[in-house]
């Protein structure tokens, strides 16, 4: 590695992620072999990557969406190297453990202070490898630098950041979301904060998500850099239509062409793998709903992942969410589940080992397919093919259709032998595996499956499966990509960026 290329936050959700991807294609665009790393995410938005650089599709693990979007952007293979801490959040004090791609239950169930030299550890293992295989690392912090409680234990920001050093030509830019107001004060007091071997890597200040005139700005960056000794590299403008999944999955008010199919996806608490509907918006009106009263006037009902699906259930029932879903795929209309959400969709939810949380013997689902999950270790990683069998009306465009796909799951899921209606299978994998349902929620309609579920993520990732089910084209990742980082020439200069770069 020569050049390293820093992207630290003034706060959690300031823009990080899109500026270091956005960074990333402009880079792979100059011709540098670059990659990004991120030593620790917080998500429960992950992929399915190889866990070496050049190792077998068969040895896979998890990282972050963010790093694995960033290297498809970087025109690098993603692998586990690139995220090799992920903390995925469970519930409010407790998260999984996923180190270099694999769970890690010791760990998980460890206080973060005693966990974190070893996590650091692990973190160095990799930052080291990537270092060794490419000539520039893009590397994204996480939260804030400034985090002075935290600061022993920083090996994200501060320990990534001194490790870069050691080996190469380090500079950080420091970008805080002005939107939310007082950026000057954050950018300031980032910078005070900040450790004194560390402040001189600061080669600059972005200002991101700015609306309105860009001369209102005045006098504040000249003042800043007085005050600082820091400049103002650039402004970057609100951009709601970037196209980059939200690297935090968060998820609002409606959105999606108006006057299109309404999507309703139910916005459990422990929501998992919310990214991958982003693309779904470009072709829907899409809505997240948390009471009975948001389904209302909705065409589809989508039942997400769950990082604890027993819990989201309770959470479902308690709000009467559960009558009104099955109220509106008794009455013919579409509902989906994908991962969490199929096994949610069934009957009967068994977890005696606390795998999926707190241990429990047989609980009700839905009901609305005839299936049983157990939940058993170890996690079911895969990301291959799969091909939809032929199904039946509203689904009937997905019949026979191929699609790349990913799963990260612990249950096992299986039909139930003897019921009232039987389950058709709708999907399998590789191996012939059943994987995905459809059944009719209605005995009086048996040839209309509306319930369908799916073990897989990533449906609506495929532009040709959105194409099948809407009828419009979609913007393809390489076009988005693209977009970012013509975004960043126009608005930091292609000056500052092969500065930044040493190119």
């Amino acid at each position: 590695m020569k050049t390293a290329l820093m992207v630290w936050g003034a706060s959690s959700g300031a823009g990080k992620s899109l500026l270091a991807t956005a960074l990333c294609r402009w880079a792979a665009r100059e011709g540098l072999g670059v990659a990004p790393f991120k030593a620790q995410n917080m998500s429960n938005n992950a992929r399915v990557v190889p866990l070496a650089a050049h190792g077998s599709d068969a040895e896979v693990g998890e990282i972050g969406s963010a790093q694995y979007f960033q290297a498809l952007a970087a025109r690098a293979a993603p692998q586990v190297d690139m995220n090799p801490v992920l903390l995925k959040p469970e519930r409010d004090t407790a998260s999984q453990v996923v180190v270099q791609g694999r769970v890690d239950a010791a760990l998980s169930r460890m206080p973060w202070r005693e966990r974190s030299a070893r996590l650091a550890r692990a973190a160095r293992e990799s930052f080291d490898r990537m270092a060794a295989r490419h000539e520039v690392l893009v590397i994204e912090g996480a939260g804030s630098p400034a985090e002075i409680n935290l600061a022993p234990q920083d090996y994200v920001n501060l320990g990534t950041a001194r490790w870069a050093r050691e080996i190469a030509t380090l500079q950080a830019l420091l970008v805080v979301d002005i939107d939310r107001g007082g950026a000057f004060a954050h950018l300031h007091g980032t910078w005070a904060l900040l450790p004194d071997d560390l402040r001189t890597s600061l080669a600059g200040f972005v200002l991101n998500k700015f609306r309105g005139d860009a001369a209102l700005l005045a006098p504040g960056p000249d003042r800043l850099q007085a005050l600082t000794g820091v400049p103002v590299l650039g402004v970057l403008p609100m951009n709601r239509d970037h196209g980059l999944p939200e690297e935090d999955g968060l998820y609002g008010a409606a959105s999606g062409p108006a006057g299109g199919l309404r999507v309703a996806i139910v916005a459990w608490p422990q929501l998992s793998n919310l990214d991958e509907f982003q693309p779904l918006a470009a072709v829907a009106s899409v809505r997240w709903v948390r009471s009975a009263g948001d389904l209302d006037g909705a065409d589809w009902i989508v039942l997400p992942g769950s990082k604890q699906v027993s819990g989201d259930l309770a959470w479902l029932k308690a709000r009467g969410l559960d009558a009104a879903i099955v109220r509106h795929a008794r009455a013919g209309r579409p509902v989906l589940g994908i991962c969490g959400g199929l096994q949610a969709l069934g009957a009967l939810l068994d977890d005696p080992d606390g795998v999926d949380g707190e241990a429990h013997g047989p609980l009700p689902g839905l009901g609305l397919l005839p299936l049983a999950t157990r939940y058993a270790a170890p996690k079911r990683l895969r990301a291959a093919p799969v091909q939809f069998a032929p199904l039946a009306h509203p689904w009937q465009a997905l019949s026979s259709r191929r699609w790349p796909a990913y799963e990260i799951r612990c249950g096992r899921t299986q039909s139930i032998a003897g019921a009232a209606s039987a389950a058709t299978l709708a999907l399998h994998d590789a191996e012939g595996l059943p994987i995905g349902w459809s059944a009719a929620a209605d005995p009086g309609q048996p040839d209309r499956h509306n319930v369908l579920g799916i073990a897989t993520h990533g449906l609506f990732e495929d532009a040709a499966v959105l194409r099948a089910l809407f009828g419009q084209q979609v913007g393809t990742l390489d076009a988005t990509f693209d977009g970012l980082a013509d975004f960043i020439d126009t608005h930091l200069g292609a000056a500052t960026l092969r500065a930044l770069f040493h190119c």
